[in-house]
């Protein structure tokens, strides 16, 4: 199959030069074992039907004979086993030496069993972290750059070192940008030669999750019914700060009035377990004066596919609905910022204070850089509204005690060109144009 080059190529290769093990984590059908195979020395593949039950043997009497192979040596959907955790991280203390292994899954491993007593009843369980042996590298789905949807003239990196050079052109219009709301970044939906195929991807991944995923993180018999419901209402509340309590109200309100906080709480869980949710927490800078900061998570999908698949939607039911089509393209938006800005070392963040002044993305680097973004649809009145958010921010940060902001942005859906605007110095780039 077609390999198209992954921004994590190049944080893969650098994690294996400083370190003896990476795990690479993220949603299902995400492209892990591919990416890691383009690296990979030898390949063990837990998931294999024909060797599970001769791997899982002897991962429980002879573990190390099954870490023997070519470096970095790949073990796919380690997590069948999680005695590998354990192995691994002692072979990297025996072999002295960096690059030795990858590790790949789709869920973390499950918490060790334990009967009524409160004693662990299940041996395969994790006893060390693996700090300073196995660094960590999540995967998400396609961005729009690696997905060549992008012209990526216009770079994240870049705009932090000299926003000025912002210059770009996107050639998405609305119609294309619903189509890849819906298609998502899934590798698979990518690289299909037709539209009705690549839409269809991410329709199996969401009965995937409902139908056996969310069952298999923990060993918890979930319903499948439920599952939907509550991935539906996570979809309607995507781009807020919805509480467990709101899920629930929605879902009642919806036709359902025998369940939990707790339920769903629990539900919500499992979802993050296995990749299918990543939410934003909030940004804390210095103000100028005391302001209350809303610390609550804003809700994402981990892709904006998952939220159209869970509500049944097509890119024309999004034309048709363009507000619920703005807050699935934040998760889109988001998504490629949170890997563009982990290719710079850099994490995305939100903020909200107790005014309602709002951030939709704030990319913060280690270095302490940092950039605010609006993410808008489009249209004159629309970014007007986003650099106006964003200048009363910037001018609520105390810039005694912190950096300024390197660019305030607005990212936006549609649009031909980036610009700066001349009133504000803000700056407008189309998703359509952006890279790492």
């Amino acid at each position: 199959m077609e390999y198209r080059k992954r921004i994590a190529d190049q944080i893969l290769a650098d994690k294996l030069e400083a370190s003896g093990a990476v795990l690479i984590e993220g949603p299902k059908f995400c492209g892990k074992t591919t990416l890691a195979k383009q690296q990979a020395g030898s390949v063990l593949s837990m998931a294999d039907p024909d060797k599970l039950s001769q791997n899982l043997a002897l991962a429980k009497m002879n573990i190390t004979k099954l870490l023997v192979g070519d470096t970095p040596r790949l073990i796919d959907e380690w997590q069948i086993a999680p005695q590998f955790w354990d192995a691994v991280r002692n072979e990297v203390d025996r072999r002295e030496d960096d690059g030795q292994f990858i590790l790949t899954g789709s869920a973390v491993p499950p918490k060790p069993k334990k009967d009524k007593e409160g004693n662990v009843i299940q041996e395969e369980q994790i006893h060390h972290t693996g700090t300073g042996r196995i660094s960590r590298l999540k995967l998400r789905t396609m961005t729009l750059w690696e997905s060549e949807d992008s012209t990526g003239m216009v770079s994240l990196g870049e705009l932090f070192k000299n926003p000025e050079s912002v210059d770009g052109e996107s050639h998405i219009d609305l119609d294309r940008l619903a189509y890849l709301t819906c298609r998502g970044g899934w590798p698979k939906a990518v690289l299909k030669k037709s539209d009705k195929a690549a839409l269809a991807q991410a329709f199996d991944y969401f009965d995937s999750v409902v139908n056996s995923d969310i069952k298999r993180v923990d060993d918890v018999d979930r319903d499948e019914e439920l599952a939907k419901r509550i991935m539906r209402s996570y979809a309607r509340n995507q781009a807020s700060q919805a509480t467990a309590g709101t899920i629930l109200a929605d879902i009642k309100n919806n036709g359902d009035e025998q369940m939990s906080e707790n339920t769903v709480y629990s539900y919500i869980k499992a979802l993050r377990e296995i990749f299918v949710i990543e939410d934003s927490i909030a940004w804390n800078p210095n103000l100028r004066s005391k302001t209350a900061i809303r610390t609550s998570d804003t809700r994402y999908f981990i892709d904006p596919s998952i939220a159209t698949a869970a509500l049944g939607l097509g890119p024309n039911d999004l034309i048709n609905d363009l507000n619920t089509f703005g807050l699935i393209f934040e998760t889109l938006a988001v998504r490629d910022l949170r890997v563009y800005a982990e290719s710079l070392d850099g994490k995305v963040y939100h903020y909200r204070d107790k005014n309602n002044l709002e951030c939709d993305a704030v990319v913060h680097l280690r270095n302490g850089s940092y950039g605010l973004i609006e993410v808008k649809l489009g249209g004159y009145e629309l970014i007007k509204e986003g650099a106006e958010s964003l200048k009363a921010l910037s001018d609520k940060i105390d810039t005694t005690k912190m950096k300024k902001p390197s660019f305030l942005m607005v990212l936006t859906g549609v649009g031909d060109y980036a610009y700066k605007r001349p009133e504000d110095g803000v700056l407008v780039v189309p998703i359509g144009c952006l890279k790492e």
